[in-house]
């Protein structure tokens, strides 16, 4: 028993029989007198002293009137001897934190109703974790990169969540195997001029999965996931073949537009291309995503200012601001679009940002998920995206 002595915290007595043996020994009393005592055979004290039977609460208040000791202290030490004997007895199993981690952390029953793992529900352990393996293009468990000490692991601009992560992988999966035209530096400007003339009509943002595959841009929306805030990423594959996520969560010309250009802006600049990093935004206009650097902060910014300019450009919406507020009639937002040559929910969208007067313009945001997805690599709103992975 020594070796549950030294696992125990180190005290006088390590076991509440050890204390009645202690407490019998200092009254001069034996097992026999302890019996008559209380009324009971002395076999059960006998194995109350060698712990073979525990003290329960009862027995505990009787050994206070007895040894004017608190039963407190009888409690105490069963509770501390039976962890110290069950650390002893239990077996270690490394995948039990693992499954805490991954079960715990992952939204498992959003992924299997997503199509995303085959398992028939998060109680079929073994399917969930073969079905895990795959998803994360992992060999063993502890591979899997959301968990803290995986040695595989996918750089990205914010302390991305497992939910976040998942996210990410399934927009690697089904980009992974898209066929787009070759990528140049000079296509993607060429396909956001081409993007340019169609924001005048939400009908027209159709083409936009045409015209980035012309471009050698593999484009894919995937359905965010419960509370995972994503609006879009830009990552690299093979070393020169771009790639815009977006989640759409936010089911409006000016976001799908906004969004857009910002991820585009990322692959002109061949924002994480040297150092493999995907650049996830999440939340982008409410500016909570930390960045890992100010390099990266930087390149956020950017993204930022110019998609604000591909809706609105920044001077033209600071004169109008100047001239109209604090009273931003209907006519006059119609009438900057017209001007712009853009759909009357880019100007509403900006405008509604640059005053946080989210009521301007409403009526005009209008959704464009309907119009880009028949066209697009589509994954969520009820359908699943076929892949080799599975």
């Amino acid at each position: 028993m020594s070796d549950l002595y030294s696992i125990m915290d180190k005290e006088e007595y390590k076991s509440p029989g050890q204390l009645v043996a202690a407490l019998l020994a200092d009254r001069g009393w034996t097992k026999k007198t302890l019996a008559i005592i209380l009324g009971v055979d002395e076999s059960l004290v006998s194995k109350t002293v060698s712990n073979v039977r525990k003290v329960d609460a009862s027995t505990a208040i009787i050994f206070e009137e007895v040894f004017d000791v608190p039963a407190v202290r009888f409690l105490s030490l069963q509770k501390d001897y039976d962890l110290a004997v069950a650390r002893i007895e239990s077996t270690p199993d490394p995948k039990r934190q693992m499954r805490a981690e991954l079960i715990g952390k992952l939204p498992i029953n959003a992924m299997i109703k997503r199509g995303w793992l085959e398992a028939e529900s998060v109680k079929d352990i073994e399917s969930v974790e073969s079905s895990l393996l795959r998803f994360f293009q992992a060999n063993r468990l502890e591979d899997i990169e959301t968990l803290p000490h995986a040695a595989k692991k996918t750089e990205v601009s914010i302390a991305a969540t497992p939910a976040q992560l998942a996210w990410l992988y399934r927009v690697k999966t089904l980009a992974s195997e898209m066929m787009v035209a070759r990528y140049s530096p000079a296509s993607v400007k060429s396909a956001i001029a081409e993007i340019k003339n169609l924001v005048h009509s939400a009908e027209e943002l159709r083409k936009v999965p045409r015209i980035l595959a012309e471009a050698g841009i593999r484009f894919v929306i995937v359905e965010a996931l419960p509370s995972t805030k994503i609006d879009g990423v830009c990552f690299w594959l093979d070393g020169n073949s771009p790639v815009i996520g977006m989640s759409l969560r936010f089911d409006r010309i000016d976001n799908f537009v906004f969004v857009l250009r910002h991820e585009l802006e990322h692959v002109q600049n061949r924002d994480g291309l040297i150092e493999m990093i995907s650049m996830l935004d999440v939340d982008i206009n409410s500016g909570e995503a930390t960045q890992i650097t100010q390099e990266l902060k930087d390149q956020e910014d950017r993204a930022n200012a110019a998609a604000s300019e591909f809706c609105v450009p920044k001077k033209m919406m600071d004169a109008f601001i100047s001239r109209k507020a604090p009273v931003f009639a209907k006519r006059d937002i119609i009438g900057l679009a017209r001007m712009l040559k853009v759909h009357t929910g880019l100007v509403a969208g900006q405008l509604q940002f640059r005053t946080q007067k989210y009521h301007l313009g409403r009526e005009y945001l209008v959704p464009v998920r309907s119009i880009v997805t028949p066209n697009a690599v589509t994954d969520g709103w009820g359908d699943v995206a076929p892949t080799d992975a599975y």
